[in-house]
């Protein structure tokens, strides 16, 4: 494992966002859904999720999650996601959300 250090760290805005919408992606190579979450003082952002497997739609819709801002936006089929959902693989590799367990507001940055 290669080790980093802390200003390398600091630079990934790993923040927290609560799903205002989540919608079906049928063009997406592996089922995903297309989820918009509200960043607080840094807005709202439309990202493309592989979670369908331990979520649904309605499930997702309140939730808190934690994304990665600050990476370019990326093409997937014809959408344009603009932040990274992190998760876990679960031991068959479907996606577990990361999330805070207590409620917090839009836009904290994980510390």
């Amino acid at each position: 494992m290669e080790t980093i250090n802390w200003s390398d760290f600091e630079k990934v805005e790993l923040r927290v966002g609560t799903v205002l919408e989540a919608l079906d992606f049928p063009e997406a190579r592996r089922p995903a859904f297309k989820v918009k979450v509200d960043f607080g003082e840094f807005g709202t952002k439309w990202s493309s999720a592989q979670i369908t497997k331990h979520y649904t739609k309605d499930e997702l819709i309140g939730r808190q999650i934690v994304g990665v801002i600050n990476f370019p936006k990326k093409q997937i089929a014809n959408f344009m996601s603009e932040f990274l959902v992190t998760g876990f693989a679960d031991e068959n590799g479907d996606i577990v959300l990361a999330a805070v367990d207590k409620p917090v507001p839009n836009g904290s940055k994980l510390i």
